[in-house]
């Protein structure tokens, strides 16, 4: 019974360390969403901090599963039959008193040491250098993203896309965040922490990318029906594509070369598409959904909910609710040659 007992209660112990094997194995490269590959300085910041709580969190329950495992292999068995002992309740015990007395003084000064190493988290977050950085302004509707590429210079020069950041690598990056109706929370968790957009305020976010490639980020705040479906890629380009890239962005949409797509772009104006969505450069100046000037160039539709390929987009215009139900783009009655002219038009927006 003896025996039994101590192997039932060692269960516990080799399911921890099979987890702390699991935890200290190192990250997939390239993980388009992962908290513990860092690409970036304020990312690299927070994975340190929780490494040292996992590890003193870990240490401390081993040591419990430890003493435990140690008081039942060593403590003395009795029959159902034998009296209770009531000594403790008696006499004093110094020793288990001493030793429970340390055991708390030591938890105590352990989570002192973790608000510490919060704090200096905190101060480290604050002092990432904002020399030449790029300036960024995020707006949370439900459920997408609009990014807003600010200039100095000129009004002109200010760029808006959708749900997609491009970011130069090895530049800071300041994020103004906005909300458009109800709380909305970024979390790019590769690069930086969560930051939370509530209406009527601004917040901001700092980051910066040191490795290039695309990390998903996502909405970390409950905000309604499609939460879970309001995701955000930013894409960190080595500086030479990431200027070529904003350069082809302030430019109008491509006039369509074929005789499909000059028919999509007619349809396109002239349906209820024009009331919500911009093509910069044409009549289309709707400002209640996502800038399409360039939507061919992201890699992603509806917030990270589809591919960008044409066939994906032939079914979210035919039907937005099957693949995001509550989103307020709705159905748009077309026949099969009318979506055949739109998608070919949108796909040659790059």
């Amino acid at each position: 019974m003896k025996r039994a007992t101590f192997l039932v209660t060692l269960v516990p112990l080799v399911l921890f360390v099979a987890a702390g094997v699991a935890l200290a194995a190192t990250p997939t490269p390239g993980a388009p969403h992962d908290a513990l590959h860092a690409v970036g300085p304020q990312s690299a910041h927070i994975v340190d901090l929780w490494r040292v709580f996992v590890w003193t969190c870990a240490i401390v329950f081993g040591l419990i599963l430890a003493v435990l495992l140690a008081a039942l292999w060593h403590g003395p068995r009795a029959t159902e039959l034998a009296p209770a002992d009531l000594s403790s309740t008696i006499a004093p015990e110094p020793r288990p008193t001493r030793r429970v007395t340390l055991a708390v003084a030591g938890c105590s000064v352990l989570l002192v040491l973790l608000i510490v190493a919060s704090v200096f988290t905190d101060r480290a977050l604050a002092h990432l250098s904002l020399r030449d950085a790029v300036n960024l302004e995020v707006t949370g509707h439900q459920w997408w993203w609009t990014v807003k590429y600010l200039s100095k210079d000129s009004v002109s020069q200010i760029v808006e896309t959708a749900n997609e950041i491009h970011v130069p690598v090895g530049r800071p990056v300041v994020v103004t965040l906005k909300s458009d109706d109800v709380i909305h929370s970024l979390w790019m968790p590769n690069l930086a922490g969560k930051r939370d957009l509530i209406p009527g305020r601004t917040a901001q976010l700092t980051f910066q990318a040191d490795k290039p490639g695309p990390y998903r980020g996502q909405c970390a705040e409950f905000c309604g029906y499609e939460h879970a479906l309001m995701a955000l890629l930013v894409v960190a380009d080595p500086p030479e594509q990431y200027e070529a890239w904003l350069q082809a962005q302030r430019h109008p949409a491509p006039e369509p070369t074929d005789t499909l797509a000059q028919r999509g772009k007619v349809l396109f104006q002239s349906t209820s598409c024009a009331m919500c969505h911009t093509v910069q450069g044409t009549l289309a100046q709707g400002k209640h959904a996502p800038d399409l000037t360039h939507v061919a160039s992201r890699q992603t539709l509806a917030a990270g909910t589809l591919p960008n390929t044409r066939e994906a987009l032939s079914q979210w215009i035919a039907d937005p609710q099957k693949y995001k139900p509550g989103t307020n783009m709705p159905a748009t009655p077309l026949s099969p040659q009318d979506l055949q002219a739109i998608v070919a038009y949108l796909g040659g927006l790059r």
